[in-house]
């Protein structure tokens, strides 16, 4: 008993901390000061935070397409169930229609009027998708030009940081082939 717990103890001892939700430190470049500074963070990465807002935005901007997507896909399948239906509807009162009047029964004559009642529901209802997708698309160039120029304000900070950093590279690699 005491070799298994000694052993699971030595073991755990070996496991390395370094897992995402485990507190460690993590080295940061400080930009400009040439020295690292000793900073405690749950994350694994290197990336400066400004990296890591910018690929959560565009993360989240991903899963707006997406659920737009769906959502356009959704309008799509109802307006596809709405028009079959009433296809069949028109199908079933030409039926009807194709009969002369003297040889209606009173049933086929309430059926008639009970079909031509449900197609007027179905292609008000249609109508009614059409103008929420209409909405809906508006809504959502709104926001493509909201998105755009916030990320327009983000990318211009760190592209201007990432452009003295590159040219930093390559400066260092000339001074190490030349050295």
């Amino acid at each position: 008993m005491e070799l298994k717990q000694s052993l699971s103890v030595h073991l755990e001892a070996e496991k390395p901390l370094r897992r995402y939700g485990a507190v460690e430190e993590t080295a940061w470049k400080a930009e400009g000061l040439g020295s690292q500074l000793d900073i405690i963070s749950m994350a694994e990465t290197s990336m400066m935070p400004e990296e890591i807002e910018l690929e959560m935005a565009k993360i989240q901007r991903l899963r707006e397409v997406l659920v737009r997507r769906e959502s356009e896909l959704r309008f799509m399948m109802d307006d596809i169930q709405l028009c079959k239906d009433i296809m069949d509807l028109k199908q079933e009162l030409q039926n009807l229609v194709a009969i002369p009047e003297k040889e209606k029964t009173k049933l086929q004559k309430q059926r008639e009027d009970e079909l031509i009642q449900k197609i007027h529901r179905l292609v008000q209802k249609r109508d009614f998708l059409v103008d929420d997708a209409e909405v809906e698309r508006l809504r959502e160039q709104e926001e493509d030009k909201e998105m755009a120029d916030f990320l327009r304000i983000k990318l211009k900070p760190l592209d201007k940081a990432a452009k003295p950093s590159a040219s930093l590279e390559v400066a260092m690699t000339r001074r190490t082939e030349a050295g």
